[in-house]
């Protein structure tokens, strides 16, 4: 069994309630109907229910009846959840009659149905930007508890089985934070290890804090000016500290090379004494240049399977899909959403 069988096969054994409001969008709908045929996820789908119908109906869907299909022009619940997100929001100045509107918006409103326990999830992006997606997620679920830092996390798949768990690697953050502080690194580092263990089934992440120099080959950079480091590597070596501090049960060592991290013979020379060189099953990179650039080398140049990218830091988990999704990118980020949202709760 595959990595995405295993992570459809773990949404199945434990169903969740995933929220589509992009629903009356082709592809969203197709794959909500593969869900539900398929029995991985309850579906909650916002839109307007006569064209859902309609659309399933020219379609060929069969299975959209088993859904629950919510109506932001219509929602009973619309009155609760203006008052709930003008109570939210009233730091930010946010009036009654502004919450009203905001309701109406699908993406609104499904994060108020997770904020009042309706729904354990989100996906949207087929039509939405990554901004419009965060943008309620951050002002009403908001972040983890301990957690300040949204970032994304990219499971990647190869051939190469000596790599990883069984050639599978995590790698954050490639979505989200463009310049992280040394505190955001190792909160990263943290998130991007519950997201090897919730949706690629890693037992035991093993945390590699990547650079370009392995426990102090290289130093920083001065700045000509100021003389002061210019901070690339240090933040490195101080984020991995600050991770030891924060999260004691997280395996984490840094600073290494991609390679040290990676291959043992390499880890043998450069880092003989490290518990994680040679064995890392999830890559922390110190930037998101570094990281987006990264894994698409590894997907086009190795032949690598990159599944993301997937949102971790948030309370509840909320996902974004490229707009140029397909079905399936669709079908299988609600079995990943579905596995986030199982963790959530036993934290």
């Amino acid at each position: 069994m595959d990595l995405l069988q295993q992570i459809v096969a773990r949404a199945k054994a434990d169903k969740q309630r995933i929220v589509l409001p992009e629903a009356e969008e082709e592809r969203t709908l197709k794959a909500a109907d593969k869900v539900l045929a398929d029995d991985i996820a309850d579906i909650i789908l916002i839109g307007n229910p006569a064209n859902i119908h309609k659309l399933a109906k020219e379609w060929g869907l069969e299975n959209i009846d088993k859904a629950t299909i919510v109506n932001p022009s219509d929602n009973p619940k619309s009155e609760e959840y203006a008052a709930l997100l003008a109570e939210l929001r009233k730091s930010k100045g946010m009036t009654i009659e502004q919450a009203r509107e905001l309701v109406k918006n699908n993406l609104y409103l499904g994060c108020m149905i997770i904020k009042t326990n309706g729904a354990d999830g989100q996906i949207s992006g087929a039509l939405s930007t990554t901004g419009d997606t965060l943008r309620p997620a951050l002002q009403i679920i908001k972040c983890a508890p301990g957690i300040s830092c949204v970032s994304g996390a990219m499971l990647l798949i190869t051939d190469q089985k000596q790599y990883g768990k069984d050639g599978v690697v995590v790698m954050g953050d490639v979505a989200v934070t463009p310049n992280p502080t040394a505190d955001q690194l190792a909160q990263i580092a943290y998130t991007t290890a519950q997201t090897a263990h919730s949706v690629a089934g890693i037992e035991e992440p093993r945390v590699a804090m990547l650079s370009f120099s392995t426990k102090g080959s290289a130093k920083d950079a001065k700045d000509k000016a100021t003389g002061k480091s210019v901070y690339i590597i240090d933040k490195v070596i101080e984020a991995t500290q600050i991770a030891h501090d924060k999260y004691p049960e997280l395996k984490v060592d840094g600073e290494l090379q991609a390679d040290a991290a990676l291959v043992p013979a390499v880890a043998e020379k450069k880092a003989k004494d490290s518990d994680i060189a040679g064995k890392a099953n999830v890559l922390v990179v110190p930037n998101l240049e570094v990281g987006n650039i990264g894994y698409k080398l590894v997907q086009r140049l190795g032949g690598a399977i990159a599944i993301g990218p997937i949102l971790q830091g948030i309370a509840r988990p909320v996902n974004d899909l490229s707009r140029g999704c397909s079905v399936d990118d669709i079908y299988y980020m609600v079995a990943i959403t579905a596995c986030q949202a199982q963790d959530a709760k036993k934290a």
